[in-house]
């Protein structure tokens, strides 16, 4: 039993946001409810239509993403998402995103009335928004400034009483201020690392793939640099951290919890293999049994 917050796991891996869609994109390809936990692609307020195409592309070990939050917002999530997740029957982490810190409140405080909710995950670090309220700072992401980072965190705790987990950046010179910032406005836990922002170039066109210029970079290139601030933040702060970023197997996973992670997440590898978590699971319960 893995315990984050008020959540009670029953192994470690979690599917992480933005990676697995609603879960019901994979019934079929994956016995849900072997996972320790789902995360929800992010929601908001109000919905998204994203940023233009080109939104993806693959790099060397890894790939860019530019999706921009595309959602259809929170209505449809209550109404439509909600209640096929509420029935899976492993705790739901919604993930959520606001243009302010009065919209990450407002969203919190409507999912702290929803019984299928167990949890939230506050999306501070998505590299792929432009020009809107969720900027600070001269276009700096919340998870690149201590002050925004808790002054957000801080209001969302004060609207649900739920399991509230920080998503921080890893575009940034210091993780652990960040992730004690996060811990200093009551954040239950902190996730990291959301995706590093990168770009590629058509050589042809001489122009950008990614319709937004500039992406996400995810995948198994970016797994030394999560592993690396996974083991600054947890030897830093007295909150559980959860491991983001580049975990493909059930090594990987290990490796991020001898690093001092409580719990993992395995998102790009849901792409290239469905069943990545599962097998995830069973390999680190063969690891610790032998150990």
């Amino acid at each position: 039993m893995v315990k984050i917050g008020k959540l009670n796991l029953k192994n470690p891996v979690m599917v992480a946001s933005g990676t697995f869609g609603y879960a019901k994109e994979f019934e079929g390809l994956i016995d849900l409810k072997k996972l320790g936990a789902i995360v929800t692609k992010t929601i908001t307020l109000k919905p998204r239509t994203g940023n233009p195409m080109p939104r993806t592309c693959e790099t060397a070990s890894g790939m860019l993403n530019a999706i921009g939050l595309q959602n259809e917002g929170i209505d449809d999530f209550i109404h439509e998402k909600l209640p096929y997740l509420s029935k899976i029957g492993v705790p739901i982490i919604v993930s959520i995103s606001g243009d302010s810190a009065d919209e990450f409140c407002e969203l919190a405080k409507r999912l702290d009335r929803e019984k299928g909710v167990d949890g939230i995950e506050l999306n501070l670090s998505c590299p792929n928004i432009k020009g809107r309220g969720f900027s600070v700072k001269g276009g700096r992401l919340i998870a690149q400034d201590k002050d925004a980072t808790y002054n957000v965190v801080k209001k969302a705790r004060g609207a649900t009483s739920k399991t509230l987990i920080a998503k921080l950046s890893p575009n940034v010179t210091d993780i652990v201020e960040i992730a004690e910032a996060a811990c200093k406005a009551h954040a239950d836990s902190v996730s990291l690392i959301n995706t590093l922002i990168g770009m590629a170039i058509d050589i042809e066109t001489r122009k950008p793939i990614l319709g937004n210029i500039t992406g996400g970079l995810s995948g198994p290139c970016i797994k030394p640099i999560a592993l690396r601030m996974v083991w600054e933040a947890a030897k830093n702060i007295d909150r559980p951290v959860i491991g983001v970023g580049g975990i493909a197997t059930a090594e990987d996973a290990i490796e991020f919890l001898i690093a001092g992670a409580r719990a993992i997440q395995v998102g790009t590898a849901n792409f290239i293999d469905p069943g990545a978590c599962e097998k995830i699971i069973k390999g680190v319960k063969i690891w610790t049994e032998k150990k």
